[in-house]
């Protein structure tokens, strides 16, 4: 049994999402973020930053949406999750997560929190800048999936096409949502089908895109 510390539709959907195509039980607790939740000092000895998602691990609580997949993977070899260990494609798998949360997930951090950049509001400039970098990813991903997709292994779905689903849904009120690059917006539709998807939404309460 696994415990999930989550907010809906934050870092911890990817995380829930694996849970539920691995199989594996769990319990949810809710962290009301929009109540300060996150800064309660019982949450705080789970997860000293105060974000989420914490996973309970046989005791343990461990953190990092990325790093929660690769556990969950290993854990579960036969869900699907990502390729078997030793193989090209597993280092490929491996390199996608690392890859989407330097880049995506880091960035995003300062797209949402102008405050740790210094300001209650981003300037115009520093916005654009924002925006142009996670656009280039964009760019970046897209071409990748066209020339070897529609997955970012090829042919099979992994836990990165999960989290890179979900990086894609928190561009959708930035001035250029992922969905507007086509080999980006054929793996949205495919993730979007799948019943991990689709019981996330029904459990956390989310909506639209």
């Amino acid at each position: 049994m696994y415990t999930l510390y989550y907010s809906p539709g934050t870092a911890s959907m990817v995380v829930h999402m694996a849970l539920i195509e691995a199989g594996a039980p769990h319990e949810l607790k809710l962290v009301d973020i929009e109540q300060g939740a996150q800064r309660d000092p019982a949450y705080l000895a789970l997860n000293p930053r105060g974000v989420v998602p914490t996973l309970v691990i046989d005791g343990r609580a461990r953190h990092e949406s990325a790093a929660l997949l690769m556990m969950l993977a290993d854990r579960h070899p036969d869900a699907g999750l990502a390729p078997a260990p030793g193989t090209p494609a597993r280092e490929a798998f491996q390199q996608w997560l690392v890859y989407l949360s330097n880049t995506l997930m880091s960035t995003y951090r300062f797209w949402f929190y102008p405050p740790e950049l210094g300001a209650s509001e981003h300037p115009p400039h520093v916005r654009a800048a924002l925006a142009a970098k996670i656009e280039g990813v964009w760019d970046y991903l897209d071409a990748e999936l066209a020339a070897r997709g529609p997955y970012l292994l090829g042919a099979e779905c992994s836990a990165a096409d999960l989290l890179l689903a979900m990086l894609m849904r928190w561009s959708r009120n930035m001035p250029r949502p992922a969905s507007q690059w086509p080999a980006l917006a054929r793996l949205a539709d495919l993730i979007r089908r799948r019943e991990s998807w689709q019981r996330v939404y029904a459990i956390e309460g989310l909506s639209g895109w």
